[in-house]
């Protein structure tokens, strides 16, 4: 895979330096939220390893796959272990991602990563091209902790767009929504999110995110711990306190 050099990226703020935010937690813990929120104040490039996942499944052919070094994926296998709640094979999943993060530094974006890596081995295959690409000094880990209860509860009663995959949250307010209120499109629940698959995708976290974690901290990466359990606006605020001045905000 082609390594670009890296690059700069120039806003009306001036000249700022590649960064990369990688936000990680359980399902429901608010990664993809936070992620569009963060890329709307930085002017990042939100790249959610679900909908990178989603569009190859959406878009493949049948009989479709993935050839990588000397190994095949067919595609209709990893969708299958997704709607079981079980991760993809991590070489498909680290394949997918590696080529959109080189992609999108080619075009001398910043980045935020939703949910990838998703295990040590797929850290392992990610973290030494992303740190290669935008270099470990500018690599920004957040892991949003939210409780198992909260994860069930959260992920049981959300719903997303048709359209955009806008996440609704559901409060009281939000109960009786139809459509999207960004985009007027059918609100819907992802097969995903039902309460068995719910309780395997967070058995699977559990399992992985302590050796995820502990990967982090050995290679010195900047990891910050953030509390998911609150209103998501407080979340953002906690965030934008771990990341400090370093991040400049991007604006007309």
């Amino acid at each position: 895979m082609k390594i670009f050099n890296r690059a700069i990226l120039k806003n009306l703020n001036g000249n700022q330096i590649q960064k990369a935010i990688l936000l990680f937690g359980p399902p429901g813990a608010g990664k993809g939220t936070q992620a569009e929120l963060l890329a709307s104040k930085f002017y990042f490039y939100n790249l959610d390893t679900s909908r990178v996942l989603e569009e190859k499944f959406k878009n493949a052919k049948p009989g479709a796959q993935v050839k990588i070094h000397n190994a095949v994926y067919p595609v209709a296998d990893e969708l299958a272990k997704r709607k079981k709640g079980v991760l993809c094979s991590v070489e498909f999943t680290a394949f997918l991602m590696n080529k959109r993060i080189a992609e999108i530094h080619g075009l001398g974006k910043s980045l935020i990563l939703s949910g990838s890596p998703r295990s040590l081995a797929e850290a392992e295959i990610e973290m030494p091209f992303l740190e290669e690409l935008y270099g470990k000094e500018n690599i920004h880990i957040l892991f949003l902790d939210l409780p198992a209860e909260q994860t069930i509860f959260r992920n049981s009663n959300r719903r997303i767009c048709e359209l955009m995959r806008h996440s609704i949250l559901y409060i009281p307010e939000n109960a009786n929504l139809k459509r999207c209120p960004l985009d007027g499109s059918r609100l819907m629940h992802r097969d995903l999110d039902n309460v068995e698959t719910i309780k395997v995708r967070l058995e699977e976290f559990e399992q992985t995110a302590a050796p995820l974690e502990d990967y982090y901290r050995r290679h010195e990466y900047n990891l910050k711990k953030i509390n998911a359990d609150q209103y998501v606006e407080n979340v953002f605020d906690d965030i934008i306190a771990a990341l400090g001045p370093g991040f400049k905000v991007y604006e007309m």
